[in-house]
């Protein structure tokens, strides 16, 4: 790779997947792959995913769909039919990845894993994101987001401890399952430009979840702990207290972990802001942040009594107003940005992350997140929208496998495209 040349630019992938892992084909797409995204005859359920443009449900007006096929080109075909079939293995001789969520079993039901793929296209790698994994008790269970989220442990780890576990509040299992389905693809590719060999890529969604634990497994492991959720607070390992960590504020929350000891100086410099204000009581002003503030052996009455004056000022200030003064003052302060603040970050304009894109009435963007890394040596170009349902069918079928137009018009009759 040199110049301005994307990594994938001679990579080409067929994209058979659905929901959030619709990601995997999505990220390399962003870095040159040429990806086609193959959607039964009359849309994918992916396109039948709110919320829609106008609010008008249609399958020509799905966000979701906009959002992970950028940069795809789209076809139909309808793989439960021997023809579909047979112009999908076409197509898969000029491939160099194919990307399938179904369950484990589908592709060899239709004569298309990665045995029979390879027959076709020896150098061929067939990334495969289901719930489960290929192998094992649980491939054949039918899996959801929340499913996902509560068998990968993180469900258990969300929320507040006095009530059940709380769900996200839109689906993240499947985007996580695309994201490592797109690196594990990635590390395939880059052994196939060195060795020429494909493999067979299995990537489960719930070990996917999994790794989002981070340390909660080794919690366990070691010291026979079991996280569970803390809500907006952090819990002290050693004591089990509680230190408020997501603060209440004028027009929404801010995140701030009150500690002394090494970090006095920045309780102190809190205290200060507070005292200008005259609302630091006598106690907090006294108080040997140094010596006796340690969360670590602090009661959590202590903990509360502390707590307490801080939470009433920060209530009485806006987010933007904590932040100036916390950047002033050295504190460890900051705001929990809404999705509508993220549109007006000053951090995120500064480094262009937000990108036009046109929508398909003319004249008309949509604001998109653009490229999810910088590199100095290598420019992406401005994104292409989503597809429509078959838009590219004349170009791929009749202009790259040299289907005729009588041909393709029977195919549409018989719903095989």
């Amino acid at each position: 790779m040199s110049g301005n040349a994307l990594p994938f630019e001679n990579c080409r992938i067929l994209d058979l997947t659905e929901d959030g892992r619709m990601l995997c084909g999505k990220m390399l797409a962003d870095l040159g792959a040429d990806v086609i995204k193959i959607e039964p005859p009359g849309g994918s359920i992916a396109g039948r995913t709110g919320p829609f443009l106008g609010n008008e449900p249609d399958p020509e007006k799905s966000l979701f769909w906009f959002a992970l096929n950028t940069n795809k080109r789209g076809i139909t075909l309808n793989l439960d039919e021997r023809e579909g079939r047979e112009l999908f293995k076409e197509l898969a001789k000029t491939a160099t990845v194919v990307v399938e969520a179904f369950k484990p079993g589908y592709m060899a039901s239709v004569g298309l894993d990665y045995h029979q793929l390879t027959q076709i296209n020896p150098g061929i790698i067939l990334t495969s994101i289901s719930d489960f994994g290929q192998q094992g008790p649980y491939k054949d269970y039918q899996g959801s987001d929340l499913v996902i989220m509560a068998l990968g442990g993180y469900l258990y780890l969300c929320g507040d401890d006095d009530r059940p576990p709380v769900r996200l509040s839109l689906p993240q299992a499947y985007f996580h399952a695309g994201a490592e389905g797109a690196a594990a693809t990635s590390m395939a590719f880059y052994h196939r430009e060195l060795t020429g060999e494909g493999q067979h890529v299995d990537v489960s969604a719930q070990e996917s979840v999994t790794w989002l634990c981070m340390q909660a497994q080794m919690y366990w492991d070691i010291a026979k702990i079991n996280p569970t959720r803390v809500g907006p607070c952090w819990i002290t390992a050693a004591t089990g207290n509680r230190s408020m960590l997501n603060w209440e504020c004028k027009d929404g929350y801010i995140t701030h972990l009150l500690m002394g000891g090494s970090e006095a100086r920045r309780a102190r410099a809190l205290v200060e802001y507070m005292k200008r204000e005259n609302m630091a009581p006598d106690f907090l002003q006294e108080l040997d942040w140094e010596n006796f503030f340690d969360i670590n052996v602090l009661t959590q009455e202590n903990i509360d009594r502390v707590s307490e004056p801080i939470a009433n000022f920060f209530r009485q200030h806006t987010r933007a107003e904590l932040l100036e003064e916390a950047v002033k003052r050295d504190l460890q302060l900051f705001p929990v940005a809404t999705v509508k603040d993220l549109l007006s970050d000053e951090q995120l304009a500064h480094r262009e992350f937000w990108t036009d894109v046109e929508r398909r009435e003319p004249g008309k963007n949509f604001l998109y997140p653009g490229p999810f890394a910088k590199f100095n040596e290598m420019g992406f170009p401005k994104p292409r929208r989503a597809p429509r349902i078959g838009e590219h069918n004349e170009e791929v079928y009749w202009g790259e496998l040299g289907v005729s137009t009588g041909q393709l018009e029977a195919y549409r009759k018989k719903g095989i495209i």
